[in-house]
């Protein structure tokens, strides 16, 4: 079945889950977030949250930061 990950046409394999989805993609969980359908998945539902066709998902991933204080 056809899906849309952020903007760009995706075929998986139907009755997908979240967490299927995220394993295809070769995502971790740990620091995204997913939006199916303008509706965030809460991480506890990646293993339920069976995907249908025309579903379009936004992953956003999590990107660790901070202040390099080396020196200081």
């Amino acid at each position: 079945m056809q899906i849309i990950v952020n903007g760009e046409p995706a075929d998986i394999r139907e009755g997908s889950t979240v967490a299927e989805l995220l394993e295809h993609l070769r995502i971790g969980r740990d620091r995204v977030a997913v939006e199916v359908g303008l509706e965030i998945v809460p991480k506890a539902s990646y293993d339920s949250h069976t995907l249908s066709e025309g579903d379009r998902i936004e992953i956003v991933h999590f990107v660790g930061g901070g202040e390099n204080r080396a020196g200081l």
